[in-house]
C-alpha cells in the first residue's frame, strides 16, 4: 500500500509541477523540460503493467488538457509506458526482471542509459506529432536532442534532491 500511496503522489505532484512551473521554463526560446517523465521511468520495475500503462495514459492526457496540445503527451506517454520493459531488458540485461532496480540509486551507466534513451524516444514521438511534418526532421531531431538533454539534467537533480541520504 505504501508503493501505491507513492506513485499516487507523484503523479499528482509531477504533472502539478509541470503544469505550473516546467511548462513556464522557455530556454532559448525552444527548450522546455519535461520532467513528469519520471513517473513512468520510476515506477517500480515489478509492478503491474497494466496500471502503468492507464496511469500514462492519464498523465498525457491530463497534461494535453492543461496545455490544449490535442493528445501528444497522452500518444507518447503510452508509447514510453508500452515500450518500457524492452528498454530495461536493453540497459540492464535480461534478468532485470529478477533485480531490485531503483533508478534513483547511485549512478551507473546502465541507469543513463536507460533515462537518456527513454527521454529521447518520448520527445522525439512528442515533437514528431507536433510538427507532423517529416520536411521539418532536422528542426525535429535538434529539438529532440537539445530537449532530451535539458530534461535529463532537470530529471538528475530531480532525483537526487529528493532521495533520501542513507548513512
Amino acid at each position: 500500500m505504501n508503493i501505491f500511496l507513492e506513485n499516487i503522489v507523484r503523479f499528482i505532484v509531477l504533472l502539478i509541477f509541470q503544469v505550473l512551473l516546467f511548462n513556464n521554463i522557455n530556454l532559448f526560446g525552444f527548450l522546455n523540460p519535461y520532467p513528469y517523465l519520471l513517473f513512468i521511468l520510476l515506477y517500480p520495475v515489478n509492478g503491474n503493467r497494466s496500471i502503468l500503462l492507464i496511469t500514462s495514459f492519464l498523465l498525457g492526457l491530463f497534461l494535453d488538457m492543461f496545455c490544449n496540445s490535442g493528445g501528444i503527451h497522452a500518444a507518447s506517454c503510452l508509447i514510453i509506458a508500452y515500450i518500457r520493459p524492452s528498454l530495461f531488458r536493453f540497459s540492464f540485461g535480461l534478468s532485470y526482471e529478477y533485480q531490485t532496480i531503483k533508478i534513483a540509486d547511485k549512478i551507473t551507466s546502465e541507469r543513463i542509459t536507460f533515462l537518456i534513451l527513454s527521454i529521447f524516444i518520448h520527445h522525439f514521438v512528442l515533437f514528431l506529432l507536433e510538427f507532423f511534418r517529416l520536411s521539418l526532421f532536422i528542426d525535429i531531431i535538434w529539438k529532440t536532442v537539445t530537449t532530451t538533454l535539458f530534461t535529463f539534467v532537470v530529471c538528475l537533480l530531480i532525483i537526487y534532491l529528493i532521495k533520501p541520504n542513507k548513512r
